[in-house]
């Protein structure tokens, strides 16, 4: 291959995987505005819930992260971040739940 042929498709190829990320992110922000998350929390300070980028920064280390709060927020939660409990969003489908997990991890 020709080398600028392949610095041609190696730009293309970083500028899409930037695009992906920019869709998810906004997807995962549209999912959260939809479901009514942003009524209790908001990303960068704490309202009635915690602030989403505080959640991601304490739970970015763990290995199971995305699926520890894809089940915190179908089943909701108590004492984990004050009195206010965190109800469960049971309308939500696996799919959408680890989107909106995955989203809030990428705040960190």
């Amino acid at each position: 291959m020709k080398p600028m042929l392949f610095a041609a498709l190696t730009l293309a190829s970083v500028l899409l995987s930037g695009v992906a990320s920019q869709n998810a992110s906004a997807q995962g922000l549209m999912l959260a505005q939809q479901q009514n998350c942003m009524s209790c929390h908001a990303i960068d300070r704490t309202s009635m819930g915690p602030a989403l980028r505080d959640v991601a920064q304490r739970y970015a280390s763990r290995d199971d992260a995305q699926a520890y709060l894809a089940r915190k927020i179908t089943e909701g939660s108590t004492s984990l971040w004050g009195p206010v409990p965190m109800p469960a969003n049971t309308q939500l489908t696996p799919e959408q739940a680890a989107t909106l997990a995955s989203w809030i991890l990428s705040l960190k």
